[in-house]
């Protein structure tokens, strides 16, 4: 009986912290970026009661940890999960690339949902034209290995590239590849063609408001009222950045040839503090950026140039990273800290449960009950 007195007040302020947030965020398509560079953040399974609380049902990792995927078992979470660049020369071996996929993917599956692999992360913003004859190798031996043991159809095979493989992004019709990277992104585009995966992207317009303060609108970068561009070839109005920069990739790859192909932006998002050299990067403007964005996404909105296509996208990140390299705002990006205090009101008040109640609650199994109960209590709340 005495491990059970928490539970009562407990459930109430779960109960309660719905009630606030389940109007803004109950059936959100936002996905989440959950990066681990810190020494300070809650454990995993902590981390999936918060998901939880906050209906956030798709999470992009940039590994495949273990501890991670075993804690979200059965929890109703769809992943994405990481090879690093430094994999890339590994899996062009179909042998280590077997290995890695019967290790770190098929020990989770169907218990965990795994539903995308992305090979490498921004392989081309280096001048490391090794590591670029790596990645489309890597991504194809990958994708074989997935379909030699029956996993394709369920997990697809991607990679995600920073804006610096541009060299024109503006007007957004006008956009277009590096021309140096075009013989490896040609290929590349077409193994996407071929498995019908989409081409992952790494949007911040904060970048471009912090290098040119005083020419880029923050209005406009911040999804704010705003009188908007005019693509002059389309006649097409952006009132916001992030979607002209999706418009320009989409124009890059129909500039090759291909039309069938989704761009899905795989992080976004804007810092709430910074050094004192990085214009913009305030607690105010990541609320703005972000509370905005989560509206446009609940909008479904397509870009200008695909109306009918809802944006995919994933928010960076969940929780500041204390030992991230960089400027200040690298260690500022998160929604949360690692407390479980939201760094700013934009309505996402979740959970997180301290150690002991969840030790307590493991005990009892008492936690995937009152799960279902709040589900059931925020749908009704819908009603």
């Amino acid at each position: 009986m005495g491990s059970c007195s928490f539970l009562l007040p407990t459930i109430f302020l779960i109960i309660f912290t719905f009630s606030g947030s389940v109007v803004q965020i109950l059936g959100l398509g936002v996905g989440i970026n959950y990066g681990q560079i810190a020494n300070n953040l809650p454990s995993p399974s902590r981390v999936s009661v918060l998901l939880r609380s906050l209906n956030i049902s798709r999470v992009k990792l940039y590994d495949a940890d273990p501890n991670v995927l075993l804690a979200f078992s059965n929890a109703q979470v769809e992943f994405i999960i990481g090879l690093g660049n430094e994999y890339l020369e590994n899996m062009t071996d179909p042998i280590k690339a077997q290995n890695w996929v019967q290790q770190s993917l098929q020990p989770h599956i169907p218990q965990t949902r795994i539903a995308c692999i992305t090979v490498g992360n921004e392989v081309f913003k280096d001048n490391d034209t090794r590591l670029y004859s790596f990645l489309l190798p890597a991504m194809q031996t990958v994708y074989k290995t997935l379909v030699d043991l029956g996993l394709d159809k369920q997990v697809i095979v991607t990679s995600a590239h920073s804006l610096d493989i541009l060299a024109n992004s503006f007007p957004p019709s006008a956009g277009s590849f590096r021309p140096d990277l075009a013989e490896y992104i040609q290929p590349l585009l077409s193994f996407h063609a071929q498995v019908k995966s989409p081409f992952l992207i790494n949007a911040y317009p904060y970048f471009a408001y912090k290098g040119s303060p005083n020419e880029v609108s923050l209005d406009y970068v911040l999804f704010q009222p705003n009188q908007g561009m005019i693509d002059p070839n389309t006649n097409l109005n952006y009132d916001n950045m992030l979607y002209a920069q999706v418009d320009a990739v989409y124009s890059a790859i129909k500039a090759m040839g291909h039309t069938d192909i989704e761009v899905r932006v795989s992080e976004t998002g804007w810092p709430s503090n910074g050094d004192e050299d990085e214009a913009g990067a305030t607690i105010e403007n990541a609320g703005l950026y972000n509370g905005n964005l989560l509206k446009r996404i609940d909008q479904k909105q397509g870009t200008p140039a695909k109306p009918s296509v809802p944006i995919d996208i994933y928010v960076f990140a969940l929780f500041n990273e204390n030992l991230k390299p960089g400027p200040a705002s690298e260690r500022n990006y998160g929604l949360y800290y690692p407390d479980g205090r939201p760094v700013y009101n934009i309505g996402l008040q979740g959970y997180l449960p301290v150690p002991d109640q969840m030790a307590s609650a493991s005990k009892i199994n008492v936690f995937p009950v009152f799960g279902l109960l709040i589900y059931v209590i925020a749908w009704l709340l819908l009603l």
